[in-house]
């Protein structure tokens, strides 16, 4: 069937077995857009104030450069996605690659984009602890509760 779907993925095991999941089920032609949704670390390096407590202004630079390499994780995790996708037999020129800095929320983030315009949104489980999950919800709970306009399928 061919839709318009969205992948969001992170640089967990779950993110390739969602990938290879859709890349099983939905037609060759679909357009497909691997998404995601990146802490806003940047406000966080760029931040100089008295108020920060002596340790992180020492660890600050070394704190910005991890955030640093797991961009570059993330980009080569999207990457590796698409070339999935291409050797399953999809089209090069209907996947697409968005990376954007979190507004509101990693799951709002998710929703937001899903109700812009998808058929379904595709994700894997993290697989966050069961007390974690239970206090905070996991990403994949609040966009299975929060996407109205599209379909949500999780890849465990």
């Amino acid at each position: 069937m061919k839709k318009k779907v969205l992948i969001s993925f992170d640089d967990s095991e779950n993110a390739m077995r969602a990938v290879t999941f859709a890349s099983e089920l939905f037609e060759k032609s679909s357009e497909i857009t691997l998404f995601n949704v990146l802490p806003d670390y940047k406000r966080v390096c760029e931040y100089d104030s008295p108020s920060l407590t002596p340790s992180f202004q020492k660890e600050r630079a070394s704190f910005c450069r991890l955030e640093d390499q797991k961009k570059a994780l993330l980009e080569k995790t999207a990457e590796d996605l698409q070339t999935c996708l291409l050797l399953a037999g999809f089209e090069k020129n209907n996947l697409h690659v968005e990376m954007k800095s979190m507004e509101k929320g990693v799951a709002r983030d998710i929703i937001k984009k899903a109700d812009s315009g998808y058929d379904i949104v595709v994700l894997g489980k993290k697989g966050a602890s069961g007390a974690s999950e239970f206090f905070f919800g996991s990403v994949s709970q609040k966009v299975i509760n929060g996407v109205k306009k599209a379909s949500v399928l999780v890849v465990t």
